[in-house]
């Protein structure tokens, strides 16, 4: 596996080591060995899937505040999203930027979206599903979001009248966002 830094400190793309035969391929998505020489050290407790079965499903963006803040480690195991990160640590020098990347079942590639960050993708074909590890529970007190389309941060996503929750339809905008990073 190869991880990639990216301009916001601490997140980073991982593209797995992929053997492809006539019959398909063979990946580990996940050795905590590996990923500890490559000096990514959470201790992975849960982890999650979501089927979105129409193009433009939007989900996010969304964090959970301290002592519940959660780490993720994203990968599309069918389809393809536009997954986004936002840095919202108050300290950082790259407070409310954000970057975007393809996560296809096609890449195979992870994104590992540490706590301190906001994340939202969009799926941008039918019957995506996507599966993620957490490092820590989900805790409903401690959820938070930003509003998707928050000027302040202009985000470029693929389309422009996602399919929303309701509650993502009420995040406040970054300016307004309860953090405590």
């Amino acid at each position: 596996m190869k991880a990639i830094d990216l301009q916001l400190q601490g997140a980073k793309l991982l593209d797995p080591v992929v053997h492809g035969d006539h019959r398909g391929f063979f990946m580990e998505s996940y050795n905590e060995t590996i990923m500890h020489d490559l000096g990514i050290n959470y201790k992975f407790i849960q982890d999650n899937q979501s089927l979105s079965a129409e193009p433009g499903v939007l989900r996010g963006l969304h964090y959970q505040l301290n002592p519940k803040a959660q780490t993720k480690l994203v990968r599309v195991i069918s389809g393809a999203i536009y997954d986004v990160i936002v840095d919202i640590r108050k300290d950082s020098p790259t407070f409310g930027q954000w970057q975007g990347f393809i996560l296809s079942e096609y890449n195979k590639r992870q994104l590992l979206v540490p706590q301190g960050f906001a994340h939202g993708f969009c799926t941008i074909v039918p019957n995506t599903q996507v599966l993620y590890k957490v490092d820590e529970y989900y805790s409903p007190e401690h959820d938070r979001g930003i509003l998707w389309n928050d000027p302040a941060l202009g985000i470029d996503w693929p389309i422009d009248k996602p399919i929303l929750s309701d509650k993502d339809t009420r995040h406040p905008l970054l300016k307004d966002a309860d953090i405590n990073f």
